[in-house]
């Protein structure tokens, strides 16, 4: 499971260092992608294969199905942990998520997300006032 929110530092050739935390989890390689709300995902393998079967089991002739599943694996890449336990992002996926310097790696259960520090910002924001937040997750049953 991915917990824990992490800062960390983008070099100049894109690499970005994994919280150790994480590291064992993506030991075998692991998937960045396009993700929901202006972020990227980094899945490991099994996660990846799990969510590749989930979109392939949606019906072809469902819009959103299309075009989710055209979003996240056109803007996929299949990355090694070097041996500091970085990986490396592409230019495309970086300037998708206009990520400079530095960046918001987080845990999200099942994957870990790559944030722009000032779109996490914004994001963690909205929903730290509390009516938002209750609409947010109203019928979730939690």
């Amino acid at each position: 499971m991915f917990t824990g929110e992490y800062r960390h530092t983008v070099d100049e050739k894109g690499r970005l260092a994994v919280p150790s935390k994480f590291r064992a989890q993506f030991d075998g390689g692991a998937f960045v992608s396009r993700w929901i709300d202006g972020c990227l995902a980094i899945h490991t393998r099994a996660g990846w294969s799990v969510l590749s079967d989930k979109l392939a089991s949606l019906p072809i002739t469902d819009g959103p199905s299309r075009l989710f599943a055209r979003s996240v694996f056109a803007g996929a890449t299949e990355v090694e942990l070097d041996k500091q336990g970085r990986v490396l992002l592409p230019q495309y996926l970086r300037d998708d998520i206009a990520l400079g310097t530095e960046a918001v790696v987080l845990g999200a259960r099942d994957h870990a997300e790559i944030w722009a520090p000032a779109a996490w910002a914004e994001y963690r924001r909205a929903m730290d006032d509390p009516t938002t937040f209750a609409q947010a997750i109203q019928g979730l049953g939690i």
